[in-house]
């Protein structure tokens, strides 16, 4: 038991350096399109937590799935904030 926590950390710690690296080697221009996927992929994060709060096997797993909802939909929310004021940037300006 202890062995598979310690590998699981083990990963978590790596997909964090690896996450860092490749955020910070996008370069501006792809950053629209980059956040627009990445906010389907947290809509995908939503159903599963739905489905994780929903299930009903404990307390625990409910509140765990209602935090993970609430954290998607703050990621989902943002990255089209974020979205729409880069694209802003784009507009032309009206005479």
């Amino acid at each position: 038991m202890t062995g598979g926590l310690i590998v699981s950390l083990y990963i978590f710690v790596l997909s964090i350096f690896v996450g860092f690296e490749v955020i910070t080697k996008v370069p501006p221009l792809l950053h629209t399109p980059l956040m627009s996927g990445s906010n389907a992929i947290s809509g995908i994060t939503i159903v599963g937590a739905l489905i994780s709060a929903g299930a009903g096997h404990s307390g625990l797993s409910a509140i765990l799935g209602l935090l993970a909802v609430i954290f998607a939909t703050i990621n989902v929310v943002g990255g089209f904030m974020v979205t729409d004021r880069m694209l802003e940037m784009f507009k032309k300006e009206k005479k």
